[in-house]
């Protein structure tokens, strides 16, 4: 007869859920990475060829290529920042899904998925984000905090 592992030991293979740090920890890992690989890796080309005149951006929705680069450059470079921060998450995950949504199902449509990989996996990771929050550890719980305590102070 098999006996159940110490509470120590399973505690980080099923943790408790009342036990939130490591899920905390992990959600700031997560926007923090995923975040600044978004920001600085394809935000800021698409933000510098924007600010230089450079409008040969895709169009596969049909807007105008200056207007779709305008909107990826906002979403791939100040709405990932804000990721990056836990500032707005869920509101800032949302032009990253829609835009990396397109990329993924319209764009790279006929591409195979060595060529579109990249986009599903930000696409997912956005969407989780969009869905779990920040966690504990981001500007949003920060400011949540602090409305809760003027909450209690102004209720003395």
């Amino acid at each position: 007869m098999s006996t159940l592992p110490t509470h120590k030991a399973r505690s980080w293979v099923v943790p408790a859920l009342s036990s939130s740090s490591a899920s905390d920890l992990g959600l700031l890992l997560l926007r923090v990475c995923v975040g600044l690989s978004m920001a600085l890796t394809h935000g800021r080309g698409t933000l510098t060829g924007l600010l230089n005149g450079e409008a040969s951006f895709p169009d596969p929705l049909g807007l105008g290529p200056t207007l779709s680069m305008t909107l990826m450059a906002v979403a791939e470079f100040f709405c990932a920042l804000a990721v990056v921060l836990g500032l707005a998450t869920r509101l800032a995950c949302i032009p990253l899904v829609i835009g990396l949504g397109v990329a993924f199902f319209i764009f790279h449509a006929g591409d195979p998925f060595g060529h579109k990989e990249l986009a599903y996996l930000y696409l997912c990771v956005f969407a989780a984000l969009a869905l779990s929050g920040p966690g504990r550890w981001s500007v949003d719980a920060w400011l949540l905090r602090r409305l809760e305590f003027h909450k209690k102070e102004n209720a003395s």
